[in-house]
């Protein structure tokens, strides 16, 4: 585990990567990090083997992206992703359906142990696998990190509504006192955390979130005229948003800031693409309003459109009002599209207001309004600050500078291990 000079060498490293989220199957950022991450640890030499369920297909077991046609028995000693099947029926508790789910991710996870020969570390992200991630922790007496990406808490804008929520606060709480250390994508995160859970600030580490620039590279230089046309008249200024569809990532108050846009900027085409609860609600508001022809909720869009969008739009909006991270204003600011974003949570920390990006208050239809305007009106000046964006974006949140940091965590973890009796 150590060469000459005492340090951890990452090709030594063996970690099981236990997630709720892969490709396909991503809800949010937390599936978009994961699927990033371990690559880019495989690429540093670490065997990450990663646990995941099988909700949308793929393949059962698959080498990690950095692997290439590696044969599948190198795939199961160095870097694989493993989908195992969740269970065929639901016990109709969303908590108990988990806590099942983990049984099977759990007793999976096990065979690789045996296969493998153990792991040093076990990684797990979020709540949703904590289950599978302690009980294996304690059973082989392998260091735990978690990294907690939001939190139930948070999402209720510090309010818990019911008994689910306070059964996944408490599982959240269980997951990082459980834990060896405890990873968040920002600053405002970490702050979260110490404060809902109570836990000792030396504890906490932070890696943000990152963004693979190379797919929005690829369309400098393609005209992009007969796609853009799919989606607005030549005439029209494209303002995009994508993610869920749901109330803490803000969308319903561009449909509300809409008018007072279109008022300034009549052409003016907004796009919300993105699936989530409040789809059809967006659609009736926006007729009531009048601006139904100017507000396209798009629903679901695939990556490859979803990055052609970025590059033909005037400006992207993100207002959200709780949001940890935010890896749509990265992916944003690598494709050099003009980012507007609430001044909250980890959105504040990754955009310089008036220097990579527009901030704007959270919750506050005339100040979004105001962001957009104000980009629109100066293209010269939101074009420069899109420039600023891409260069910061490549110099310090590529996913290979980040892996490197995740590996700093992992060799002071294990180094302190040992030197502890369990």
């Amino acid at each position: 585990m150590r060469n000459v000079k005492g340090k951890i060498q990452a090709q030594k490293i063996r970690v099981l990567m236990l997630s709720w989220e892969y490709p396909p199957h991503i809800v949010g950022g937390l599936g978009a990090h994961v699927a990033a991450l371990a690559p880019a640890l495989a690429r540093a030499g670490v065997q990450v083997h990663v646990v995941t369920p099988r909700w949308k297909g793929g393949e059962p077991r698959e080498a990690l992206p950095h692997s290439g046609g590696a044969s599948r028995r190198r795939m199961l000693t160095r870097a694989a992703v493993y989908r195992v099947e969740p269970p065929t029926t639901g016990i109709g508790n969303f908590l108990a359906d988990v806590q099942q789910t983990n049984l099977n991710l759990s007793e999976y996870a096990q065979a690789l142990y045996d296969l493998l020969g153990g792991f040093d570390l076990i990684h797990a992200h979020d709540w949703l696998v904590a289950f599978a991630a302690a009980s294996l922790k304690r059973l082989h007496k392998t260091p735990l990190i978690a990294t907690i990406h939001a939190t139930e808490r948070g999402r209720g804008r510090g309010f818990l509504g019911g008994e689910m929520s306070q059964a996944i606060n408490g599982t959240e709480w269980w997951l990082t006192y459980e834990a060896w250390r405890v990873i968040t994508c920002s600053r405002y995160m970490s702050d979260e955390v110490k404060a809902y859970f109570n836990l000792p600030a030396d504890k906490l580490d932070v890696v943000p979130n990152g963004v693979d620039a190379a797919p929005f590279d690829a369309l400098e230089g393609v005209d992009l005229t007969d796609f853009r046309a799919q989606w607005a008249r030549p005439d029209e200024r494209i303002v995009f948003n994508v993610g869920r569809v749901v109330e803490e990532k803000g969308a319903h108050l561009i449909v509300e800031a809409a008018p007072r846009v279109l008022a300034e900027f009549p052409q003016t085409k907004f796009i919300i693409a993105g699936t989530g609860s409040m789809v059809e609600p967006l659609k009736r508001r926006a007729v009531e309003l009048g601006v139904a022809d100017k507000v396209h909720i798009a629903g679901f869009v695939p990556d490859p459109d979803r990055n052609r969008l970025f590059k033909v739009a005037d400006a992207a909006v993100f207002p959200s009002l709780y949001e940890p991270f935010g890896i749509v204003a990265l992916e944003s600011m690598a494709a050099k599209c003009p980012v507007i974003v609430s001044e909250v949570g980890g959105l504040k920390e990754v955009v310089r207001h008036d220097v990579t990006g527009v901030t704007i208050y959270p919750g506050d239809i005339e100040s979004l309004a105001w962001g957009v305007r104000y980009t629109l009106r100066d293209p010269a000046r939101a074009r420069g600050r899109a420039a600023r964006a891409y260069r910061v974006v490549r110099r310090e949140y590529n996913w290979d500078r980040l892996a490197a940091r995740t590996i700093e965590i992992y060799a002071r973890v294990l180094g302190e291990r040992a030197k502890t009796d369990w």
